[in-house]
């Protein structure tokens, strides 16, 4: 009994760490952490400085994967030996953390996996759990296509319709400023006229990433406390944005947009009780589709994010558009170097090789036996083992 309470009766110690931690606080938690004084350390890409050594990293949570390189995640990963411990592992026996001088467990997070990380999926290397399901009273986001000045109209009423009703709507814009390289609208420019044409009656917000934290921050506040009814941006509301009051989103030139992105952004909707609309625009003529395949490419992954809600099957579909990249490279995306099989369409092909390299490695670990040495050798000569060790990363 008495090791049972000295084991759980002292509070975990947790802090958090990011790029405005003030020199002498951030020189404290560091301090603090590499002697093994931090149980949990929470923080943004700042963890992954070379000045953030752990004693006992026993695991790594990324949340948001999708926003981290292939070699961040690496970086981050590596530290479980970076500390004079070594890494720890978790005894899922109940015996606590077990030393091991090795690597932390990873538990990535999304809710759009990247071409890449579904690959790597497929391929077995990363164990997976969906959870589709939605958080108890959300209802499902509505999704919809507007084509042109007419589809924007529509959504203009929409906006103002749900505002009349006390809610409130995002209008988001792929460009922070106009450009002479391309007719885009963007949203410095269309903040200025929806304040003072289309919603004049209406609080319009700005915010985009080139303001200073403290006007983001209080643009946000702003919106987030409802002094301000629409909400111009750009995609830094990807992520970290909670208004559960939000039920409106306009995208702007949408086709600009990658799948993940679109269902990110749809995602700052529907976090309250309200039934919630998203409606993609776009200035791409329809008619155009059956003459142009970029045209009617654009339309198809349009169609795939108003379809469905699910974050894992629109990865599915971004995989398929754009390639998984390099399984053992830093490319999250394009097609791959080796050639070895169509991913999504030969995973049965896939899952059986998967089954014998672990037959291999469980008799052959180092791949050095007499039958399998030219394939070692080759293995070594393709992909050092730096470039094998990322595969791990997620």
């Amino acid at each position: 009994a008495s090791n049972l309470f000295a084991a759980t009766s002292r509070r975990p110690v947790v802090r958090l760490l990011t790029g405005s931690t003030p020199a002498r606080r951030r020189e404290e938690i560091l301090s603090a952490t590499a002697d093994g004084g931090v149980d949990l350390l929470i923080g943004t890409h700042a963890l992954i400085q070379d000045s953030v050594t752990f004693a006992r990293l026993g695991v790594a949570i990324v949340d948001e994967q999708h926003r981290f390189g292939v070699h961040q995640r690496k970086k981050l990963r590596a530290k479980g030996g970076a500390g004079t411990n070594g890494g720890a592992r978790m005894d899922g026996g109940g015996g606590g953390a077990e030393q091991t001088g090795g690597e932390p467990d990873i538990l990535v997070m999304t809710a759009t996996p990247i071409p890449r990380t579904l690959a790597v999926t497929i391929y077995g290397d990363l164990d997976v759990s969906i959870l589709d399901e939605l958080p108890s009273g959300r209802k499902p986001i509505h999704t919809t296509i507007g084509v042109g000045e007419e589809g924007r109209q529509g959504a203009y009423r929409l906006i103002r319709s749900e505002v009349a009703a006390g809610r409130q709507a995002f209008v988001v814009y792929a460009l922070r400023e106009d450009s002479e390289l391309t007719e885009l609208r963007s949203a410095k420019a269309e903040a200025v006229r929806l304040a003072s044409e289309v919603f004049p009656d209406l609080q319009v917000g700005l915010v985009h990433g080139d303001l200073a934290s403290a006007e983001k921050e209080a643009a946000m506040t702003a919106f987030r406390d409802g002094a301000t009814q629409v909400l111009v941006a750009t995609t830094v509301v990807e992520v970290g944005v909670d208004v559960p009051n939000a039920s409106v989103m306009l995208i702007e030139d949408a086709e600009r947009f990658g799948l993940a992105q679109l269902h990110q952004l749809r995602g700052r909707i529907g976090r309250g009780r309200h039934s919630s609309h998203c409606v993609l625009v776009t200035n791409l003529p329809p008619e155009r589709a059956e003459e142009e395949p970029a045209v009617a490419l654009a339309f198809d992954r349009l169609e795939a994010v108003a379809s469905t809600a699910d974050g894992f099957k629109l990865a599915l579909e971004d995989l398929r558009y754009r390639g998984e990249g390099e399984l053992f490279g830093a490319r999250q995306s394009g097609m791959p170097q080796l050639k070895m099989a169509r991913v999504l369409e030969h995973q049965d092909v896939v899952a059986m090789a998967r089954r014998l390299a672990v037959s291999l490695l469980r008799d052959d670990p180092e791949v050095t036996h007499f039958a399998n040495i030219n394939l070692g050798r080759e293995m070594r000569s393709r992909w050092g083992a730096g470039e094998l060790d990322v595969v791990q990363s997620g």
